[in-house]
């Protein structure tokens, strides 16, 4: 491919991405009458029209959007390796700002952490446990970790975890005193130790599969509680059914100071993922971090 048309091509992506030959100027650097006069002779070598242009906007063709279908994920390939190549020489250093839930920080995030900042002192992590879903961009924060079922579709999301599943727990003396749930629907008949993730936000309802469907269960109980560890605590003390993710309630489970109820109503889901904004200018602390985590999965 000569260095024209690939100058063309790169020229055509950015018009579509923008929408517009005065932007794609601007952010290229050269005259809306440059981008205009690529685009002709684009469209001349080829022998289709490729964009629709009006006063407002430019859109692309059929034949256009054909070829900008190849294009974009070629060009965001090479874009990745360059960002990667050139990071490859770099001390790793700077902040990175993580939030997550207790338990993501303390199963997936701190093994990592903790050693990623005896191998590079530079680095420096800043970890917030949060409750609520933070919106990335509004909070500063350059990833987070949440569970495959929280994930946006406007991040890259990748696994560093197993997959899941969630738990419904009491202590045996609770067990003993009210009775074994057998089906979810015998849980109208309990106490529920419930969880709201955030202060305005809703009671986390517990879901369940049935006979391959989904069923979502909404409960009541003495206590609504926005900490895994206080439902661990309630459910130790008596109070009541938790309901947890299972990694956080095996060491009780196997200790015998809870016991374990309706599993066969909770089965795997995806598990954590490490979740950013793009691709493009991640620092070289972040490209360790998600590097570290995705390693640690393997």
């Amino acid at each position: 491919m000569d260095r024209e048309l690939l100058g063309d091509l790169s020229i055509l992506l950015a018009v579509a991405e923008e929408g517009n030959f005065t932007r794609a100027g601007h952010r290229l650097g050269v005259s809306q009458s440059a981008i205009s006069h690529a685009i002709r002779r684009l469209e001349d070598r080829i022998g289709v029209r490729l964009l629709n242009r009006s006063s407002r906007n430019v859109t692309a063709t059929d034949a256009g959007e054909q070829l900008l279908a190849a294009l974009r994920p070629s060009f965001r390939n090479v874009r990745n390796r360059i960002e990667e190549i050139r990071t490859l020489g770099e001390r790793p250093s700077g902040l990175v700002r993580v939030t997550a839930s207790a338990p993501a920080i303390r199963e997936i995030l701190w093994p990592v952490a903790s050693q990623l900042v005896r191998d590079f002192p530079e680095v420096r992590i800043e970890v917030s446990t949060e409750g609520r879903l933070s919106d990335l961009a509004e909070d500063r924060y350059d990833c987070a970790i949440r569970l495959g079922e929280h994930l946006s579709p406007d991040m890259i999301a990748l696994p560093v975890g197993p997959r899941l599943e969630m738990a419904a727990i009491a202590s045996p003396e609770y067990f003993a005193e009210r009775g074994m749930p057998r089906h979810p629907d015998d849980l109208d008949a309990h106490s529920c130790l419930l969880m709201r993730h955030r202060a305005e936000g809703p009671v986390y309802d517990w879901e369940f599969e049935i006979d391959g469907s989904e069923v979502v269960k909404k409960l009541t109980g003495p206590f609504i509680l926005n900490d895994p560890g206080l439902v661990l605590r309630a459910a130790r003390e008596g109070h009541g059914i938790g309901f947890l993710l299972l990694p956080e309630v095996k060491a009780d489970l196997e200790s015998g100071r809870l016991k374990r109820a309706l599993a066969d109503f909770c089965p795997p889901f995806d598990g954590y993922h490490v979740c950013y904004m793009g691709r493009r200018n991640l620092s070289s602390a972040l490209r360790l971090l998600v590097d570290r985590l995705r390693a640690r999965k393997a």
